[in-house]
């Protein structure tokens, strides 16, 4: 007995002693994850806010919510990792050289506003061309208004001053095509500057034409242009003659500076009468020049009457131009339609009055142009009555018959070039018309013709020579 109660004690014992050395055997990590614990909330105390460890609340329900946000802020913290695929390549033991490209951020670009002016008067200067094109353009329309306004009163007043003597002279007084006559017609204007009157039905002439050209003072351009080169409005009167009315002569008498210009640029003055004469040959100014191909004509036209009118007014006196060959400028092979036609001559009589309107008043300058109009019509009864002598005609008859050969003569080989052309097209013609029919025999008979034809042109040409008997 006694021995079991010794080893019940001695298992008690044991066991006691047992229990006393697990408690400390882990102790010791007991003890490292204490230390361990204090460590971990020393970091979190060193990251926390300072301004949070300045007030700690110690109720018991802000320490549960704020537990709870901390729980909630540290699920949504947690990054999930998902392997990819394509993880493989960036393994930098497997693809050597390959680098990751940092992706730059998208940046907004950056947009500059120009700064406008509040007030546009203090920067004119930025305006001046447009204010000097503005400018330019007014003073033009204000000029064009100005001077077609004038030109239109000279033009007026002109033909309110010759009306009557026009009227007196001629059946019908601005003709304008119509058939029955109108009491209201009035000059024709072609342009601001250009204005012309038609006259018909007087013996001796077929119509008499004036044509009134002014400076052109509507335009700014020409006007200023005209200041450099001046030049004066100037009237021109052009008389058609009838052709049994007039004799065959070239005649003209101009200033120095029209007379140079008439006989480089007009056909029958360069052809008939190039020679210029002084005009106080002829008792004329100084300032006059004379062209005449026949030496009666010239002081049959130059009378009297027409030299003092010609004295009295040199200064409105441009030319005068009697002429039986006129056919305008002279042609050149650029602007001669037909090179192989002499050009179609009418006779006519010309005259050149200038205007002199500055610093004289309009109606003066127009009443001092009714003698030189009056001498027009002395010069029409005067032609018409005028012949030549006997040797005047053969020599003008000479010279016409000189010009027409010279022209032949210049123009043969054209003309024979034309008449070639001419026969190989009639010879083409009448070829296609063969072959478009459909009779062979007439085109054997056709083709036989045409090479005896060929063959005789090819054949060398002999001479005739004709003997006489012995």
């Amino acid at each position: 007995m006694q021995i079991l109660k010794f080893l019940s004690i001695f298992l008690l014992l044991h066991c006691a002693l047992g229990n006393f050395a697990g408690e400390n055997e882990f102790a010791e990590f007991e003890d490292f994850e204490d230390s361990e614990q204090n460590f971990v909330e020393e970091n979190e105390q060193v990251q926390e806010d300072p301004a949070a460890n300045q007030f700690i609340p110690v109720n018991g329900e802000n320490l549960n919510e704020e537990a709870l946000i901390e729980e909630e802020s540290d699920e949504e913290e947690v990054d999930i990792e998902v392997d990819s695929e394509f993880e493989h390549f960036q393994d930098t033991d497997e693809f050597e050289g390959f680098e990751e490209k940092e992706e730059k951020p998208l940046t907004e670009p950056k947009i500059t506003i120009a700064k406008v002016p509040l007030n546009l008067i203090h920067n004119w200067d930025s305006y001046y061309l447009e204010i000097l094109m503005i400018a330019i353009m007014v003073a033009y329309f204000i000029n064009f208004a100005m001077g077609r306004s004038k030109n239109s009163k000279i033009a007026s007043t002109w033909f309110e001053l010759n009306k009557q003597l026009l009227e007196e002279n001629f059946a019908m007084v601005g003709d304008d095509g119509s058939k029955e006559r109108n009491e209201n017609v009035n000059l024709v204007k072609e342009s601001e500057n250009v204005y012309t009157l038609w006259c018909s039905g007087r013996t001796c002439c077929e119509g008499m034409l004036v044509e009134l050209r002014l400076i052109k003072r509507h335009d700014l351009v020409a006007l200023i242009a005209n200041l450099m080169k001046p030049s004066v409005d100037q009237v021109h009167i052009t008389v058609r003659m009838s052709k049994e009315d007039m004799d065959n002569f070239v005649f003209a008498a101009a200033i120095k500076k029209t007379a140079l210009q008439i006989t480089k640029d007009l056909q029958d003055i360069s052809i008939y009468s190039p020679e210029r004469k002084a005009g106080e040959k002829f008792n004329l100014p100084a300032s006059f020049q004379v062209m005449s191909e026949i030496g009666e004509a010239t002081s049959a036209m130059l009378d009297s009457k027409i030299i003092a009118i010609l004295n009295k007014y040199p200064e409105y006196v441009d030319y005068i131009h009697f002429s039986d060959q006129f056919s305008g400028m002279k042609l050149t092979d650029d602007i001669n339609p037909n090179p192989n036609k002499m050009p179609d001559v009418e006779k006519v009589l010309r005259f050149g009055f200038n205007l002199q309107t500055k610093g004289v008043p309009l109606e003066e300058t127009l009443t001092r142009l009714k003698p030189l109009m009056s001498m027009v019509f002395y010069c029409m009864d005067k032609v018409k009555r005028y012949r030549l002598s006997r040797e005047g005609k053969l020599k003008a008859d000479k010279n016409r018959q000189k010009v027409e050969e010279a022209f032949l003569k210049s123009t043969h080989q054209a003309r024979a070039e034309a008449a070639a052309a001419k026969r190989e097209e009639k010879k083409r013609q009448e070829k296609e018309k063969i072959l478009a029919e459909e009779d062979p025999e007439k085109q054997r008979r056709w083709e036989i013709k045409e090479e005896k034809r060929q063959a005789k042109k090819r054949a060398p040409r002999m001479k005739q020579l004709k003997v006489k008997a012995l």
